[in-house]
């Protein structure tokens, strides 16, 4: 099976470039980090005592233990997607006698094959940045001019063997379903939805949904002397219920879906209820578009009104203002899981549109016009980037107020308005350009060629 897998790949490279993305990205937060720590751990004794501050190694974890999380959510998101635009080929393969097992095989080849193709820029970009990063802990007197980020293979192998495992057991789970049925039911399947979501999510859900309660109480109760801790415990609970959301998210869109179906309809009759009946009748798919916003706007969100609030309960507590350091630490951290969500968000959104490309052209088929199904498509992304934007803004809410509470007492946090409307600007922005540039180039082409088979 691995010659199929990569002549797969070859026909169809378009599939692939989200899950490269995002292992690329993967490879290079953990060589990052990974080079940090191995700096701090190699440096001699004197170089560690001579520095101010927590250290290298410390900085690393703060940075790393959130950083690491969100790439490796990104793999996840992205091996599913490409997975899922396989799933005619794979349904395909079932029909003419290839077994279950030899279907993953097939899967976990590609991952395999995408993930050493990135693996040397990664390691490229990942030990470039660990530099970087260090110069700059140097300038600002958290490393001693000692510490230097080594030319040990570990960092690279271990940020390899680490993305590798989590993307092979992302593929494995997307996989199961497609591999397990019957080829008939397979190739059936490949085109449709179930409206039923598995008790395993469901059960998963929950989990998650109270592991970030925990957190959130965990945040909340730390003193105001531990407010890097509650800052941590904070944004680490944001990251969960966004887990939570990614799995009861099916749940979660179906009814804001049908709240805000009321007004869109009022204001486009013809494309708005089209767009409204997509979305209701296919909330699994919704959800993996809308999961990426809410990441986008949770993460950036949640960060920026920590930050804001920690500049405040240092003014009121008389502790003297935030430091230039503490500053530029929070920027560097806000810059890189904006990154990352960012990237998650297009690639999510691209591969979410483009499958839709046999849907559009059954759509013309019908008498559909472009500039109808552009107008569908527009009314769908805003719906999108609605329900996206109201989730992220949940989360965040729900985290900066745990972290008000333990630095201010408050529960209010101190929320700055310009900021925060520019992330939801941004983020819908991207929500909306992506997707009708993805349509755009989805519904060109001979209509009935689009129906028979999928093109890249």
């Amino acid at each position: 099976m691995i010659p199929v897998a990569l002549g797969q790949m070859r026909r169809r490279p378009a599939a692939f470039a989200g899950l490269a993305c995002a292992l690329f990205l993967a490879i290079a937060t953990v060589t990052l980090f990974g080079s940090l720590f191995t700096a701090d751990v190699t440096a001699p004794a004197s170089a560690r005592r001579a520095a101010t501050g927590p250290g290298v190694a410390v900085i690393a974890g703060a940075f790393g233990e959130i950083a690491v999380l969100v790439a490796f959510f990104v793999v996840v998101n992205a091996a599913g997607f490409a997975l899922r635009r396989q799933h005619r080929e794979l349904a395909l393969l079932r029909t003419i006698a290839a077994t279950p097992r030899q279907a993953r095989r097939l899967v976990r080849g590609q991952v395999v094959a995408t993930a050493l193709s990135v693996a040397l820029p990664g390691w490229v970009v990942g030990w470039a940045a660990a530099r970087r990063f260090l110069a700059e802990l140097r300038r600002l007197g958290l490393a001693a001019p000692g510490v230097r980020v080594p030319g040990s293979p570990v960092p690279l192998l271990v940020a390899l063997a680490a993305t590798l495992a989590v993307g092979l057991a992302a593929s494995a789970v997307a996989a199961r379903r497609i591999s397990r049925i019957a080829p008939a039911a397979a190739l059936t399947a490949s085109s449709t939805e179930h409206g039923r979501t598995g008790v395993p999510r469901l059960l998963a859900g929950v989990g998650a949904l109270a592991g970030g309660g925990l957190l959130l109480r965990l945040a909340a109760t730390r003193p105001a002397e531990e407010m890097d801790k509650a800052g941590q415990a904070a944004l680490l609970a944001a990251v969960v219920l966004l887990v939570a959301v990614a799995f009861l998210g099916p749940f979660a869109v179906r009814v804001l879906v049908a709240v805000l179906g009321v007004p869109v309809r009022a204001l486009a009759p013809g494309s708005g209820w089209l767009a409204h009946a997509n979305l209701r009748g296919y909330a699994r798919r919704l959800s993996s578009a809308v999961v990426p916003v809410a990441l986008l706007v949770g993460l950036s969100g949640t960060m920026l009104i920590m930050t804001d609030t920690a500049g405040h309960a240092a003014r009121a507590t008389a502790t003297g203002v935030t430091s230039a350091t503490d500053v530029w630490l929070r920027q560097a951290e806000v810059t890189l899981l904006t990154c990352f969500a960012a990237v998650t968000t297009v690639n999510t959104l691209v591969a979410v549109t483009a499958e839709r490309r046999r849907e559009f052209a059954l759509l013309r088929l019908v008498g559909a016009h472009r500039w109808q199904l552009t107008r569908m498509l527009a009314v769908e992304a805003a719906l999108t980037a609605v329900v996206g934007v109201l989730l992220g803004a949940a989360v965040a809410g729900a985290a900066s107020a745990a972290f008000s509470t333990a630095s201010t007492g408050s529960p209010a946090p101190s929320v700055p308005v310009a900021a925060s409307w520019c992330i939801v600007a941004g983020a819908a922005a991207l929500t909306v350009l992506t997707v009708l540039a993805t349509g755009l180039l989805a519904v060109r082409g001979p209509a009935a060629e689009l129906v028979g088979g999928d093109r890249d």
